[in-house]
């Protein structure tokens, strides 16, 4: 049985992890801002990382399978451009950030990016959500 077989079964996965890896940073990032330690604890950290590595597995699956090139699919080098960005204001709103205050602004600034991140395959647009903000 050859990988694009499984392809329906990859993108239920994927957009699953999506879910789940989205409400595990909502829940930490909430349980930072308020002060909960097991936001930071060994075991809220692992579920991240195992979920996260799922996620990309299965994300470099739908890749391969799709033959998708981020130099030609342009929605596709974006979402890895907010991938990055994702992930340097996830780790400042829970961990880096010296004040609550500014772990608070990153969070809300993780989560807008969150957002654009999901939506850039679902428009197929380098912008996600912001593009039909814009008209295009």
């Amino acid at each position: 049985m050859a990988l694009v077989d499984w392809y329906v079964q990859i993108k239920q996965a994927h957009v699953g992890l999506v879910g789940l890896s989205a409400a595990l940073f909502v829940a930490r990032g909430l349980g930072v801002l308020a002060g909960r330690r097991w936001a930071m604890a060994v075991p809220a950290r692992r579920a991240s990382v195992a979920i996260d590595t799922a996620l990309f597995v299965a994300g470099l699956a739908l890749w391969s399978m799709l033959r998708l090139n981020p130099m030609r699919d342009a929605w596709l080098g974006a979402k890895f451009g907010w991938l990055v960005l994702y992930v340097v204001l996830g780790s400042l709103a829970l961990k880096r950030a010296r004040t609550p205050a500014a772990r608070a602004g990153f969070f809300v600034a993780a989560l807008v990016v969150l957002g654009t991140l999901v939506t850039v395959p679902l428009a197929r647009h380098p912008l996600g959500w912001i593009a039909a903000l814009a008209g295009h």
